[in-house]
């Protein structure tokens, strides 16, 4: 896994960062293995025969690949949805990778949905309607997985919170610059959710420092 150049402003559309997306997500989130594994573990539990499963924000096919045991065995079909072209070129999930725009996709009626530090990078307004979009068309016995930095809460919580965050990615030997820069480069790009977004309550699975999973059952 090759080493990205930051940009100056974030984008997912440049061949450096999708190159480098591998190395870099497991060294600036120390939690991916572990929560890739557990959103894995819990898509199993909805998957059905001949059922439908969307990866939204799909990058190279990790999720995908770690279900694709199970989504064979099953007849399940796998719908990667990406915008980054640059993505799709390193793309090594299982089923098929759509280059498109998420919040304005067709959707068919399908049993899982994961969204895996997606929504962050998502504009505000469009939050709510993609996510209705997605509930209407689950199936009843299905469920939306979503992975997501929250928005921190006020007071000294949410400074442990921040700090938590940070000395995760400086633990795994990520450099201090490179932490920095990382940051810097999201400025305008990535904005935390609220959970006020999730058209029905959700079931909490997951937490650490400002990373939030949740399940929304229907």
């Amino acid at each position: 896994m090759s080493r990205m150049e930051i940009p100056t402003d974030w984008t997912f559309k440049s061949i450096s960062v999708a190159e480098g997306f591998d190395r870099h997500v497991r060294e600036q989130l120390p939690f991916y293995e572990l929560v890739s594994g557990a959103v894995a573990h819990i898509a199993r539990h909805y998957l059905r025969e001949d059922g439908t499963y969307y990866d939204v924000g799909a990058s190279t096919g990790n999720l995908s690949k770690l279900l694709q045991d199970t989504c064979q065995r099953r007849n399940v079909t796998v719908i990667g949805i990406d915008n980054s072209p640059q993505m799709r070129s390193l793309y090594e999930g299982y089923g098929s990778i759509e280059i498109a725009d998420c919040t304005n996709y067709p959707y068919r009626s399908f049993d899982v949905a994961t969204l895996f530090l997606t929504l962050m990078f998502i504009p505000v307004e469009k939050r709510v309607p993609l996510l209705e979009e997605l509930y209407e068309n689950l199936r009843e016995g299905g469920a939306l997985i979503v992975v997501d930095k929250e928005e921190s809460e006020g007071g000294y919580t949410g400074t442990i919170f921040r700090r938590l965050t940070l000395a995760g990615k400086v633990a795994t030997g990520t450099k201090a610059e490179e932490i920095i820069t990382k940051e810097l480069s999201l400025a305008g790009v990535q904005r935390a959710i609220t959970t006020d977004v999730f058209p029905v309550r959700p079931v909490e699975f997951f937490r650490y420092g400002e990373f939030v999973g949740w399940i929304l059952e229907k």
